[in-house]
């Protein structure tokens, strides 16, 4: 006899499966499906939580390999755990871990065996301590998997239980409107006992996509996902997943299919562990990567891509009109959803989301004082069969060290200005390990390993790492200690809700300024930038201050006496104007 709640879970289960799978049995399917989540069902609590009270202003996500620190003494994610807890507890609420299974390349995102981890990193412990203390956020890398891994060797071998679980193609067939992120060859040419087959990989030939088209594929990752909430995450991140369902004549990138499997992982992980947040990974337009909230019944955040190579920009060129333009037209989160704000991932800064926001002569100036700066980039193929720049590789302390004119003395408190914007605007902030340390381009890892992305993905020793940090004349010291001292204030300002209402202002092109309030309207907070290498004047009455209360910058401390004067703004200096005092 099942209860009431495994009944419209089983409805909502059996529509998903309608639209996916129309010429199968859709109710055996659904049973399939609670027959895999079932054992997992004891993660089930009560009462399940709103999903507008599954963050607040308190919530700071950082983003780390499990070997981004390393020490002799401790595995590495026992030794993060360490860094995490000495450094970072009373200012970081979760902890993404990038992918951490046994993989053969891209640094993880190609996937050998999704239930173990790998041994050079630590155990599953490991992994449950940090969870402990942390919500943790993990990697459901969903559109490809490893050619080691066991599934692809076993499709090749003709094991019937790996039948169908990959696209077998033609070179022959309309592929000309897929869309990719990669320049090289769309198919792999695979000896299998079958003869000769020509196989789909999106991103590269050691990763391999899979056939959401056969249900069976569906039912290993709902197992794997389970497996993940069972031991400790409370965030799924979905990767890569615009690219998951594919039918040739079409782009292969968004389709209707891939939205509903997103809505049916939302719909499995609202029962076997409510409150577990859906991030959808899509580097890609905005108004695209928009699309993933669907009708507030797919992911709860998504990623603000545009943010980072805008921000770039505007710091590089002292420009803010594209940041401001694109500020406006975001529409706020629906409701029971969020933005996550980051300017720096593993990956680099994507050019895709700045397409149609800056001009092709924008990009160019932008990649170009990039690649001055020491860093690198990565190229994708067209449509139309030409290359262009996909992401931009560096380390975004090191991408900040100058503007479109050379390199200055004002890095530190730029990259600091950079990431105070990205502290005040709406959603979550997340902050890449490497921007929180100030790392430098790391030059000596592309030379090891060829790759231009190894570039943003040094391994810090952990004991070298703490002698910086403990010098206060050091980049480490200076930018950690500065950004976890307004992370902190930050935390305690109902203004910085990730849903409060936000405005752009305009204030003139040297700032980006924006206006926050609470959303019991008891707090207004006006975040100033000066996003130029000079000083420049603020009015405080172009602000409209509300005059009878009292007003003063919680990042300097100063309070604002008279609201008509006239303020003096260093360069990248930020300013957080709040009516409520810093407690």
């Amino acid at each position: 006899m099942l209860d009431a709640t495994t009944r419209t879970f089983l409805d909502q289960v059996d529509q998903h499966l309608t639209f996916l799978y129309p010429d199968e049995d859709s109710q055996q399917l659904a049973s399939d499906v609670l027959e895999v989540v079932r054992p997992f069902v004891s993660l089930r609590r009560d009462v399940a939580p709103a999903s507008d009270t599954l963050w607040s202003e308190a919530d700071c996500l950082l983003i780390t390999y499990g070997d981004s620190v390393v020490s002799r003494d401790a595995p590495p994610l026992r030794t993060l755990k360490q860094f995490l807890d000495r450094w970072c507890r009373d200012a970081i609420s979760s902890v993404h871990i990038l992918p951490f299974c046994p993989f053969s390349s891209d640094d993880g995102f190609s996937v050998v065996d999704y239930e173990h981890i790998r041994d050079d990193l630590g155990d599953w412990d490991d992994v449950q301590s940090i969870a402990g203390s942390y919500r943790l956020m993990v990697d459901l890398v969903i559109n490809h998997i490893s050619s080691s891994s066991q599934w692809f060797q076993g499709y090749c071998a003709g094991d019937p239980r790996w039948a169908n679980f990959f696209i077998e193609t033609k070179v022959e067939d309309d592929l000309s409107r897929v869309v990719r992120p990669r320049a090289t060859p769309l198919l792999r040419a695979t000896q299998t006992s079958d003869g000769m087959k020509q196989i789909w990989c999106t991103f590269s030939h050691d990763q391999v996509d899979v056939n959401f088209l056969n249900p069976c594929v569906l039912l290993e990752y709902l197992q794997i996902i389970c497996g993940y909430l069972q031991r400790g995450a409370k965030i799924i991140r979905l990767d890569a997943i615009g690219y998951l369902w594919k039918e040739t004549g079409t782009s292969c990138i968004h389709l209707p299919q891939t939205h509903e499997v997103v809505r049916l992982l939302r719909t499995v992980c609202d029962y076997v562990s409510p409150g577990t947040m859906l991030i959808t990974e899509t580097n890609v337009p905005n108004h695209e990567n928009l699309s993933y909230f669907g009708n507030r019944n797919e992911a709860h955040a998504i990623y603000n891509f545009s943010l980072a190579p805008l921000l770039v920009h505007a710091l590089l060129t002292g420009e803010t009109g594209h940041l401001k333009r694109w500020m406006m037209s975001m529409p706020p989160a629906p409701h029971g959803c969020t933005y996550l704000n980051f300017t720096a991932s593993h990956d680099g800064i994507g050019m895709r989301p700045a397409e149609g926001l800056l001009s092709d002569h924008e990009q160019s100036q932008l990649i170009e004082t990039v690649r001055r700066h020491g860093g690198q980039f990565t190229t994708r193929r067209t449509s139309d069969g030409s290359e262009v720049v996909y992401e931009l590789n560096v380390s975004l302390f090191d991408a900040l060290k100058g503007t479109v004119e050379g390199p200055d003395d004002l890095q530190v408190e730029r990259f600091v200005c950079s990431q105070t914007v990205m502290l005040g605007v709406e959603g979550i902030p997340a902050f890449y390990i490497h921007s929180l340390l100030a790392t430098p381009n790391d030059e000596e890892a592309v030379k090891a390993t060829g790759r231009s992305r190894s570039i943003n993905r040094h391994r810090w020793d952990y004991e070298q790492l703490e002698q910086l940090l403990e010098d206060p004349a050091s980049n480490q010291s200076q930018v950690m200690q500065e950004l976890l001292r307004r992370i902190w204030i930050r935390s305690a300002q109902p203004a910085f809700h990730p849903n409060a209402t936000q405005f752009t202002l305009q204030l003139g092109e040297p700032y980006f300024a924006f206006w926050r309030q609470s959303r019991d309207r008891s707090q207004s907070i006006f975040a100033v930038h000066n996003l130029t290498k000079k000083p420049q004047e603020l009015r405080l009455s172009d602000l409209n201050l509300i005059s009878v209360d009292r007003w003063s910058d919680l990042l300097s401390g100063a309070s604002l006496v008279d609201l008509q004067s006239q303020l003096t703004i260093a360069p990248y200096q930020c300013l957080w104007l709040s009516n409520r005092p810093l407690v």
